[in-house]
């Protein structure tokens, strides 16, 4: 670090290496109070750097190869030991600091990034960091991952950790679903892939992917139509009789992709679509994915189409206690930095599911970041910092 500060551009500040943070004060202000450091911005400068490092290694899921490298390095750097498992997922440790015989505790994030997410660029302005626009940040979840690695830098009192970076995770929980277990002691522990800061996530919901494809006859759009059998117009009637959005307080529904034809003036006689439902009662999303398969299914053969329909269950609808080990050992470590954290329960799904229904009890708190999964997506460097701060604390406790 040190040396070129960012360059102007239309009055934005482009981070450039090296150099990332020779301005400091200027992006956000005054330190945290009481923040952990060898020195005036040591702490922030060196977690932001490495963040805007992070960010540019593309790792799209499916990706992640490059930045599973690259977090193996920086595991080593921060003290610990880490390796891949036969899925790719990186797995580390991290010996205890200023304790002894204390039970293992699991840190997790996951490595990958929805699209676009190829080519970031990360600017910062008023402390803020964004994309240049055209991309996603990656924030989610590199944003945790910079912060789990400046708290085992900084952390004075914890107890042996483990940390687990999934691959996948934004595709459908794949490289969590298929984590080497056997590596992991730790019974609990946090994942570190919530967004704002002022809450605690404690359960997810059952998640169904459905796959349709149908299938039609081609034909000339304007000499014989009449020959074919349209499969978009089979997959409109199809989409049109579905019950999508909020269908309740527990259970949404949607459809996300269509994809079919080929030219314009020929009958197309394939097509693909990707729903999805989910629900926080499991016996109510397997009630729907059925009826929504079921709903296809007969609207495409109504409309002369061959239909084949595919559901898979990707989680189980999970909650912890809100009394909970966990919980309590996030609510308290929150506290520290004045945040009054709530309990929620969110109809998105993360890590935690697989985890808790694999028997690691996990809450699931904020990194700072804002607008995942669009290209407004940011984060404040005073939330990361704040986020550190409450980490670490997190790690005492858990080694009273």
């Amino acid at each position: 670090m040190g040396g070129e500060s960012g360059e102007q551009e239309g009055g934005r500040t482009v981070a450039r290496r090296p150099g990332l943070l020779a301005r400091r004060r200027a992006w956000y202000g005054p330190a945290v109070a009481g923040a952990p450091r060898e020195k005036e911005g040591t702490m922030s400068q060196r977690m932001v750097d490495q963040f805007l490092e992070m960010v540019r290694i593309d790792s799209e899921s499916g990706n992640e190869a490059r930045i599973m490298q690259y977090l193996l390095g920086a595991v080593r750097e921060a003290g610990g030991e880490a390796a891949l498992d036969a899925y790719g997922n990186l797995i580390g440790k991290f010996p205890e600091r200023g304790c002894k015989g204390k039970a293992p505790l699991l840190l997790s994030c996951h490595g990958d990034t929805v699209k676009p997410g190829v080519g970031i660029e990360p600017v910062i302005k008023d402390g803020v960091v964004r994309s240049s626009g055209k991309t996603i940040l990656g924030a989610d979840d590199k944003a945790g991952i910079a912060e789990v690695l400046e708290t085992m830098r900084t952390s004075q009192v914890r107890p042996p950790i483990e940390f687990a970076v999934s691959r996948q995770e934004e595709v459908g929980l794949h490289g969590v679903k298929n984590l080497d277990f056997s590596r992991l002691a730790a019974r609990r522990g946090i994942l570190m892939d919530n967004d704002t800061l002022d809450t605690i996530v404690i359960g997810g919901p059952s998640y169904f992917a459905i796959d349709v494809e149908l299938t039609g006859r081609s034909a000339h759009a304007g000499m014989e139509p009449e020959k074919g059998i349209n499969a978009i117009q089979a997959a409109a009637k199809a989409i049109a009789a579905l019950e999508l959005g909020r269908l309740d307080h527990q259970t949404t529904a949607n459809v996300g992709v269509i994809e079919g034809g080929l030219i314009r003036n020929g009958v197309p006689d394939r097509t693909k679509f990707l729903a999805e439902c989910r629900s926080a009662d499991h016996e109510k999303g397997v009630a729907l994915a059925a009826r929504m398969a079921q709903t296809i299914r007969e609207q495409g053969a109504a409309n002369g189409a061959t239909v084949k329909v595919e559901v898979n269950n990707l989680c189980r609808a999970v909650r912890i206690p809100e009394d909970s080990w966990t919980v309590k050992l996030a609510k308290r470590g929150l506290a520290e930095v004045g945040i009054d954290a709530k309990c929620v329960f969110i109809t998105g799904f993360t890590d935690a599911s697989i985890y808790n229904n694999q028997g690691i009890e996990m809450a699931v708190v904020g990194i700072g970041a804002q607008g995942e999964h669009t290209t407004a997506e940011c984060v404040a460097i005073a939330d990361m910092e704040k986020a550190v701060l409450a980490l670490t604390a997190m790690l005492r406790f858990a080694a009273e």
